[in-house]
């Protein structure tokens, strides 16, 4: 009660969480691997890693890829971005593992003076990770903002509206997301001669159709307008 519009912004507070989450890993990853570099280029010897923890860091790559691949899955079917972006959370996991077996197997069959591989790989893979990371913080941003739907979908809303019969000139189309589902406002004219009785018919046949196209649970709202 109170939320006309649902809950889809706890979605997109999902979404952005997730990402501060993934940024801070990726700069929690940086910076530990900057703190290592710099140890071994004052001389300080790195610890060495050994074979148990090269497994380790291959089946986690493994596992971690297809979690990411079956979760991304799911988001796409169910058009919830909270979830796509738990996907990429499981994927930069996968990423940091990639970059752990790298500098472990380097560092381990290379000897010591390589173990600065590890590190190494570790503040290559942080920026993969930042790199999702603010990619989802501004798609959050944009959406909390509610920044239109981009011009493709919006030229989709208006060639659908177009394709029903007596009914041209779309205009005043605004747009927007809420959590997994789009907002669509906008503007119809019709012949003006027709009865309140038959614009209703042609304005309810609109929102069906968008709806048809983008999703029952789409947000529509239409004015109809006189034809000039």
């Amino acid at each position: 009660k109170g939320h006309d519009y649902g809950h889809g912004k706890y979605e997109t507070l999902a979404t952005l969480l997730i990402g501060a989450a993934l940024l801070a890993v990726g700069a929690g990853i940086c910076w530990s691997g900057v703190e290592s570099i710099i140890s071994f280029a004052k001389g300080e010897t790195l610890q060495s890693p050994g074979w148990v923890a090269l497994a380790a860091a291959v089946v986690s790559v493994v596992s971690k890829e297809i979690l990411f691949h079956y979760t991304r899955l799911v988001g796409k079917r169910c058009n919830s971005p909270a979830v796509i972006a738990n996907a990429w959370h499981h994927r930069s996991d996968a990423f940091s593992s990639i970059g752990t077996a790298v500098g472990i197997g380097g560092a381990i069959l290379l000897g010591e003076s390589w173990r600065v591989l590890d590190p190494l790989a570790a503040v290559i893979v942080s920026f993969f990770i930042v790199q999702v990371a603010v990619k989802q913080l501004k798609a959050c941003i944009d959406e909390l903002l509610e920044r239109s739907l981009p011009d493709d979908i919006e030229q989709e809303i208006t060639q659908t509206v177009l394709s029903l019969d007596g009914v041209s000139q779309p205009h005043h189309l605004r747009t927007r997301r809420i959590g997994s589902h789009y907002a669509i406002d906008m503007h119809v004219r019709m012949d003006g001669s027709i009865s309140l009785h038959e614009a209703h018919e042609k304005a309810t046949a609109i929102e069906q159709k968008l709806r048809d196209t983008f999703g029952e649970d789409t947000y529509i709202s239409i004015h109809v307008e006189p034809e000039k």
